[in-house]
């Protein structure tokens, strides 16, 4: 199949996890979901990623995120790794992993890259709006960990950015101030933007957060 896109549906599929069988889409239900994979179990970059996903979870589930992960192990090998996790990463691992040993979803979702391994995924990272979209697509090798901030900084820029007419510029974080977007007029940017905006040129138009 093609590369998925942003914007594309997000496919779905059922898939025996850590917490039961689930249907992709119904487990979404409304909310937000981040999908990201691992190439193996016991491997020591994913046991540190997982680590720290589930010690963040509260920060995901603070903005109407579900988080799921992936790796092509079946599910034992995937609840004796965990045990590992708990150990090493003083955590208790909190979300479901997917146990992907037919490979059926990472070839749905293009996670495995023959040029660089042709059996192991890559560190693919989805995030999907509750409307099944693809907000965001990272790919990393199996060498580099993920950032798990930026991923959350990530979501808050597009949770923000889908229901307000703004973009978010360079390093921006929760908070900061915003850009409107260039389709909105000066006349509709005052009474749109309250808190008012300061035109640097006519294409950029800084404004406070307007959730804040």
């Amino acid at each position: 199949m093609a590369s998925l896109r942003l914007g594309d549906t997000a496919p779905n599929f059922s898939a025996m996890t850590t917490e039961g069988l689930i249907m992709f889409h119904h487990w979404l239900g409304d909310n937000w979901g981040v999908l990201f994979s691992h190439p193996a179990d016991f491997t020591p970059v994913c046991t540190t990623e997982l680590g720290m996903v589930s010690k963040l979870k509260h920060e995901f589930d603070k903005r109407g995120v579900k988080v799921i992960g992936l790796s092509v192990d079946p599910l034992d090998s995937h609840n004796k790794w965990i045990n590992d996790i708990n150990e090493t990463q003083g955590t208790k691992v909190n979300f479901p992993m997917i146990a992907d040993d037919d490979k059926y979803v990472s070839m749905l979702y293009d996670m495995i890259h023959p040029n660089a391994d042709d059996k192991l995924t890559v560190r693919s990272v989805f995030i999907i709006g509750p409307d099944k979209k693809i907000k965001l697509m990272l790919t990393y090798p199996a060498s580099t960990g993920r950032d798990f901030f930026e991923i959350l900084r990530a979501i808050d820029s597009l949770q923000l950015t889908s229901n307000f007419s703004v973009a978010t510029p360079v390093n921006w974080r929760d908070g900061d101030d915003c850009i409107i977007v260039n389709s909105i007029s000066d006349e509709d940017a005052v009474k749109k933007f309250p808190k008012g905006f300061i035109k640097i040129k006519d294409y950029l138009r800084v404004t406070p957060q307007p959730n804040k």
